[in-house]
């Protein structure tokens, strides 16, 4: 499904689709030496904002939560690229435990985690589910919209205090995905002979997006040298302030001259490129915290100095009741794109390096600048044609679906380099690498 595109199929978005479908075959084989390089992680969303003059991700997720949002045709990718990912870490795997979030009842998220199971399952691998919660201190049974049942299970330390596993179950992998915004859980520390994915640092309680966006700084000016384009039309400024309290009014100063600077330096790309019609604004997000909590949009560093009581509590205190006091100051990507009159961005997944799919999260309740990942978000299947990798060189800019979701998976893995440098950086074991 194509979306409707609000504004006209014409200008600087154009200009950098028919760059990158002209450099089709530099550009993936600039992807294959960068994985010779680099890790790509076990798997990764990315949040994409289509400007129609710049397209941009705004979040990489190193814990997808969406894979039930996936068009059941892309399945078998999903099993493929699975299959590579595993055979990295453990070619004999045979047992693979997955750990979800701890708010398992949520419906939406539990076909998440069915579907996560499926596709592991269809790799020939047997998988169970191990909780972290205090509370499932035996196998229990959980419901899923369609009448199935999902089992967790509590984990347990091996005798040797070197694997974790369940009671009567030795996973060769552990795979998160819980991202891990509470703390990092005893039981998964110091675990030797297994391979735990996402790694720990890759969790909230110690990953930042600062360093990820630093990182991404680094592949979009590769790229925009690769393909002859300026790094800005796929990524956002931004700038960090640290020890802020909003309860007490702490390091609003700092937010206030960053917006000014960013709002600035976005001004004058717009009048660099002639883009009238939108006027500049900057996203407030916590450098650490997912779930889209604790996110504002600011048109002018006034409206920093002058949040309401509401706003001050919202970018207080975020998932898990963790409290902010970093936050990131972000270009703020309007997106064009609506769906029955919705608006929406995509959303791509990836396992390991493949691209496997995605969807428009949509939201018919909130602006072209607005955060779209909260409540009311719905989802359509993003529909990465049977040949989404085989782009058609010979359809115009703007006409082809293959070609526009093509895009959309290059600036994606975009993304997913800079997380794999991310992690290099990040890794307090750096060794393994």
């Amino acid at each position: 499904m194509v979306p409707h595109l609000v504004t006209a199929l014409t200008g600087p978005l154009l200009d950098l689709e028919k760059k990158i479908l002209a450099a089709t075959p530099a550009i993936e084989r600039w992807f294959r030496m960068e994985w010779q390089e680099h890790t790509p992680p076990f798997y990764c969303s990315v949040d994409l904002r289509n400007a129609g003059y710049k397209l941009a991700p705004v979040d990489t997720n190193l814990f997808p939560g969406g894979f039930n949002n996936l068009a059941t045709e892309m399945l078998p990718l999903a099993v493929q690229a699975a299959m590579a990912a595993i055979d990295k870490y453990c070619p004999d795997a045979r047992n693979l435990l997955l750990v979800p979030e701890g708010h398992t009842r949520n419906p939406h998220y539990l076909q998440n985690v069915a579907r996560l199971m499926q596709i592991f399952r269809q790799t020939g691998l047997h998988v169970r589910l191990g909780s972290l919660s205090p509370e499932v201190t035996q196998p229990t049974p959980l419901a899923l919209p369609d009448g199935n049942m999902l089992v967790v299970e509590p984990l347990v330390r091996s005798s040797n205090g070197r694997r974790v596993g369940l009671k009567d179950f030795d996973p060769c992998t552990i795979l998160l995905n819980n991202d891990l915004s509470a703390g990092i859980p005893a039981i998964l520390e110091n675990v030797h002979e297994q391979s735990l994915l996402p790694p720990l640092h890759a969790g909230w309680a110690l990953r930042r997006k600062s360093n990820h966006l630093a990182a991404y700084d680094e592949v979009a000016k590769k790229f925009g040298k690769l393909i002859d384009v300026d790094p800005w039309m796929v990524n956002p400024f931004h700038s960090k302030c640290g020890a802020i309290n909003f309860d007490e009014d702490q390091g609003v100063e700092c937010l206030a001259d960053n917006v000014t600077m960013l709002l600035a330096k976005i001004r004058k790309k717009y009048k660099e490129y002639g883009i009238k019609e939108q006027k500049p604004f900057v996203i407030l997000k916590p450098d650490a915290g997912t779930y889209g909590m604790g996110i504002l949009t600011i048109k002018d560093a006034s409206e920093v100095r002058e949040l309401t009581r509401a706003q001050r509590q919202k970018m207080s205190v975020i998932k898990d009741g963790v409290e902010i006091s970093d936050v990131i100051i972000q270009e703020g990507v309007p997106t064009f794109e609506s769906i029955k009159d919705a608006v929406a961005e995509p959303v791509v997944y990836m396992i390991d390096r493949y691209v496997v799919g995605g969807f428009y999260r949509i939201h018919a309740e909130r602006g072209i600048d607005q955060n779209l990942n909260a409540p009311g978000s719905q989802y359509v299947p993003l529909a990465f044609a049977q040949q989404h990798a085989v782009p058609d060189l010979k359809a115009k800019p703007g006409t082809a679906a293959p070609n526009r979701f093509y895009v959309y998976g290059v600036v994606a893995r975009l993304g997913l380099i800079a997380a794999s440098l991310e992690m290099e950086r990040t890794d307090p074991n750096p060794e393994v690498y």
